[in-house]
């Protein structure tokens, strides 16, 4: 099935992007979350004014998120979360709880696709986190999991 990415997809590409893909994955998910058009060749003439609108707003873009990664720099996230006598939690730290810790500590507001755990954390410490503010910037956050 072929597409036109409306939104950035990690690991497909980003809008204005021609992909082929599977038709359940396009059918079944790109296309209802609005991700993706069908590639038709009315739309095929659109990807000329998505590929302009991206690159005007990549340069405001890039200075906003380098703005962002600096403000992440210097927070300081906190997050309380049960766990047992061994330090282990019961369940895990997800995207979303680091986000709304990020909220919670005064930084800005995130989209948790953007934060990436590269372990699971699973247990009590200090974690380093990325966070892909834009393609070119990826801010490194250092969150602190303590006992509930």
């Amino acid at each position: 099935m072929k597409l036109i990415l409306t939104q950035e997809v990690p690991g497909l590409g980003s809008p204005g992007d021609i992909v082929e893909v599977a038709n359940g994955y396009g059918r079944n998910y790109l296309v209802p979350r609005q991700y993706a058009i069908l590639a038709t060749k009315g739309a095929e003439r659109q990807v000329e004014q998505i590929k302009r609108a991206r690159s005007a707003r990549a340069v405001r873009d890039l200075d906003h998120a380098n703005e962002i990664a600096g403000q992440l720099g210097g927070l300081k996230v906190e997050l309380a979360s049960r766990a047992g006598k061994e330090g282990r939690l019961f369940g895990s730290v997800t995207a979303a709880d680091v986000v709304d810790a990020v909220t919670a500590a005064g930084g800005p507001e995130l989209d948790r696709r953007r934060v990436e755990l590269t372990t699971p954390i699973k247990s009590l410490g200090a974690y380093t986190v990325a966070v892909h503010l834009h393609p070119e910037v990826t801010a490194s956050l250092k969150v602190q999991v303590r006992k509930a």
